[in-house]
């Protein structure tokens, strides 16, 4: 269920990182956060009931590398 969440916060963290596209063309460096960030709170939305407490807080407060941390943590509920 949680994979395509995954993705887009994996993928958001990639955007956020390349520093060479943001540097050569930032305005579509931006909008192409923008876009990944929109995506992440449109998937959070659609599943809000469907999603534990502390993912719902830290998709809620913009907290995706906790969010990311959360989902990939290993342990016995993962």
């Amino acid at each position: 269920m949680h994979a395509p969440l995954i993705d887009l916060l994996r993928r958001r963290e990639s955007v956020i990182a390349d520093h060479a596209w943001r540097d050569r063309d930032a305005a579509s460096h931006l909008e192409a956060l923008k876009e990944v960030s929109e995506a992440i709170s449109s998937w959070s939305a659609e599943h809000h009931d469907e999603i534990d407490a502390k993912l719902r807080h830290f998709l809620a407060n913009a907290s995706f590398a906790k969010a990311l941390d959360h989902l990939t943590r290993p342990g016995p509920d993962r």
